[in-house]
């Protein structure tokens, strides 16, 4: 590990292109290049599910997401940094971003058993014994993972919480985040900041400047998708998109829908996550421009002999039926499962790399207008 290193001498974002508050930029990691935006499987246990490392690259991923809370239980982050860190533990040599572990300890908010100024207790969620969690030892588990990119503790409330618990988390968020910029991390680790407030302008704001004030290498709309409606959602991360730094990354936690996907990058995000694609897979869902999604349970596949997307290049739409998918989905075939995680991580990001490309030439709303007419059209049902 290193000491803190102040982030605003190691700039290691840079725009490319801009098109409205769109941004094509590169972040620069340990473990290579990033371009943004940039869509982040997630691999929660060290593992995108079902998928090997390197049908992920082939798949057109360039970075990861690991989750600190279950990796900390589970085999532990010192059993991990033994075995040569996260890179070497799952097979993987791209960047690398991992949570700090706050997200799942409040919204799963039955263990909490005490919040304070140091940090937050709870019950572990394997076994329930106490537990605790500190801006601290949270730098310190993403330290022995060994992460290109660690975030910060943060409080993060329910959709519903008051303006008094909104105001108390950016307080508490604000003071955690200064005690973990200023501790040790691993050698050329990133740490991002996460903004709280709601959709409260005044509060966002304030935890906006608060963090910017102290400086990180990146910063992230927090507390977001979380049961707000869309169109609040929308609309702050459009207002607060533009109160964060122009040359620092953004990073909207936790959106994985096509439709919401280009939404943020229109509104200036430049890198996201979500376990939908993967999630949808498991339940038996295609992502597909013929309506957004095939639920491929329905009848209407059982003799359905074209692929999930025509011109798709993953394995399921290059080599098989919507009708043998609905076959292996319906009787609960591992392969049917993995073959749609597949097609739905190649069809969200091969959707991003479009944008990207719409950026750089400077037509991100004709590229956005056309891909939701098609994600938005209903799908022909035969008679």
């Amino acid at each position: 590990m290193v000491p803190h290193r102040d982030p605003a001498r190691m700039s290691a974002f840079e725009l490319q292109a801009t098109d409205g508050a769109a941004r094509a930029g590169t972040l620069r990691t340990a473990h290579g290049d990033l371009r943004t935006p940039a869509f982040m499987p997630v691999g929660t246990k060290a593992t995108v599910k079902s998928v090997d490392p390197r049908e992920l690259r082939d798949l057109g991923a360039e970075i990861l997401l690991g989750n600190t809370y279950h990796l900390h239980f589970r085999p532990g982050t010192q059993t991990i940094a033994e075995l040569g860190g996260l890179h070497a533990f799952m097979g993987w040599d791209g960047p690398i971003l991992t949570d700090s572990g706050g997200f799942q300890v409040f919204s799963l908010r039955h263990t909490i058993l005490r919040l304070d100024d140091d940090g937050v207790a709870f019950r572990s969620v394997y076994d329930g014994d106490p537990a605790r969690l500190t801006p601290e030892l949270a730098a310190h588990a993403q330290a022995e993972l060994g992460s290109d990119i660690a975030m910060c503790l943060d409080v993060c409330p329910p959709a519903d919480a008051s303006r008094a618990q909104l105001e108390e988390a950016v307080r508490l968020t604000s003071l955690w985040a200064a005690r973990q910029r200023d501790a040790d991390r691993a050698n050329g680790q990133l740490l991002f900041g996460i903004a709280q407030g709601g959709t409260d302008q005044e509060l966002r704001r304030r935890s906006i400047d608060q963090l910017a004030e102290l400086g990180f290498d990146g910063y992230a709309h927090g507390g977001l998708a979380i049961g707000e409606s869309r169109e609040q959602m929308f609309e702050t991360t459009a207002w607060a998109s533009d109160l964060l730094p122009e040359d620092q990354p953004r990073y909207f936690m936790g959106i994985g829908d096509p439709e919401g996907i280009l939404e943020v990058i229109a509104r200036g995000v430049d890198m996201f996550d979500c376990v939908l694609p993967t999630r949808n897979a498991r339940t038996g869902t295609a992502l597909s421009w013929e309506g957004g999604r095939l639920n491929l349970r329905n009848a209407r596949f059982a003799r359905d002999p074209a692929p999930l997307d025509e011109g798709c290049a993953c394995p399921a739409c290059t080599r098989f039926s919507r009708a043998y998918l609905r076959h292996l989905v319906n009787q609960q075939e591992l392969l049917g499962h993995r073959l749609l995680t597949l097609h739905n991580l190649r069809f969200v990001l091969d959707l991003v790399a479009g944008a990207r490309a719409a950026i750089e030439r400077g037509e991100l709303q004709s590229y956005k207008d056309a891909a939701l007419a098609r994600l938005q059209a209903a799908p022909e049902v035969p008679s």
